[in-house]
């Protein structure tokens, strides 16, 4: 049984708080929140010891798990600390996204679970879902072929004032790069232009091209400014064998065969499927849970630290071509 701790009790800890609630190969110990009336709301919720210092619920708990789940600027500043000390306790951590608004942050994290020998990982949720395993698999499986484009696009309504010009490049893109990466490999270089819509004091739309280190090339679109209620995410992967579009995290995975009048489609069942949203945190948690628990080593975790590090770095590498008006940036020479 794996004892688990949660640091950051907003919506997000909470429900991370509720599915390790729900499993059967963990106990959830104690949460911690540096507001002491969430920490005491939060662990009057969930029936367990509530803290309002990660040190010291570290100390005390002494956890195999620690999820990381707290805010700050550009909704990730505030990772960055309780990740260090949940590392420097022994702990496995996983990590909110944006795995860090500052880069230097977001290396020393990663830097840090390495030199523990401890598993550490972000919450990239939008790709852990069946439809999203069956287009990975119909790519692994040679389906797909040689690559040539990704398309992807996710767009949702935040029409509220954010404390930074490239709140919403760094805080909602993350998940797009992760998915782009996961079929298609690195990025080399990015260019990127952006708009504020009427009424916003940020960057609210973005497009970036992208050229990745297979040869391939690819773009993704991003929006704060369109109200949510209809789809809001679709990823185009397209190669010399066939096309699949993979659409909404868990609705929908198409596979267009090259010269092939049939399709292959897997659509999420009415029963046994995925029933919301949070099933996708579900999903993601339990992933990370048992690799934990059957030993898996630090370089083998599904969405691990590095690979949302990598994501990050691509973001802002598009920030820096967005502030020199569309240059090429190469991904790799990116610093903070």
């Amino acid at each position: 049984m794996l004892k688990v701790c949660v640091i950051g009790m907003g919506h997000i800890g909470n429900l991370h708080a509720k599915i390790y609630r729900e499993r059967k190969d963990c106990t959830l110990a104690a949460i911690c929140d540096k507001i002491p009336s969430i920490a005491e709301e939060s662990g009057k919720r969930h029936s367990v010891k509530w803290y309002t210092d990660a040190a010291d619920m570290l100390a005390k708990e002494k956890p195999d798990i620690v999820s990381v789940a707290t805010g700050g600027f550009e909704y990730s500043s505030d990772h960055y600390e309780p990740t260090i000390q949940a590392l420097k306790a022994g702990c496995h951590v996983l990590g909110e996204k944006p795995i860090s608004n500052d880069l230097r942050h977001g290396t020393e994290m990663v830097r840090t679970a390495k030199e523990m020998g401890v598993c550490y990982a972000i919450d990239l949720n939008h790709r852990f879902t069946p439809a999203a395993r069956t287009a990975k698999k119909w790519q692994n499986e040679g389906l797909v072929g040689g690559l040539l484009f990704c398309n992807m696009a996710l767009w949702i309504g935040k029409p509220q004032d954010l404390d930074s010009p490239y709140y919403h490049l760094k805080a909602l893109n993350p998940h797009s790069v992760d998915i782009m990466r996961y079929f298609m490999g690195d990025v080399d270089e990015v260019s990127c232009f952006a708009m504020t819509a009427p009424g916003r004091n940020i960057y609210s739309t973005a497009s970036i091209n992208m050229k990745f280190k297979c040869g391939a090339v690819g773009h993704l679109t991003s929006s704060y400014d369109i109200a949510r209620g209809h789809p809001m995410e679709r990823c185009e992967v397209a190669g010399l064998k066939g096309r699949l579009i993979f659409e909404d995290m868990w609705r929908e995975a198409t596979l267009y065969p090259s010269g092939d009048p049939v399709k292959m489609q897997y659509t999420n069942p009415v029963f046994g499927g995925f029933e919301s949203f949070d099933d996708t945190f579900r999903d993601r948690i339990g992933s990370f849970v048992e690799q934990i628990a059957r030993g898996d080593k630090p370089e083998e975790i599904d969405g691990s630290g590095e690979a949302g590090l990598a994501a990050q770095r691509v973001i802002h590498a598009a920030i820096a071509s967005l502030k020199e008006g569309g240059k090429v940036v190469r991904v790799d020479d990116t610093e903070e």
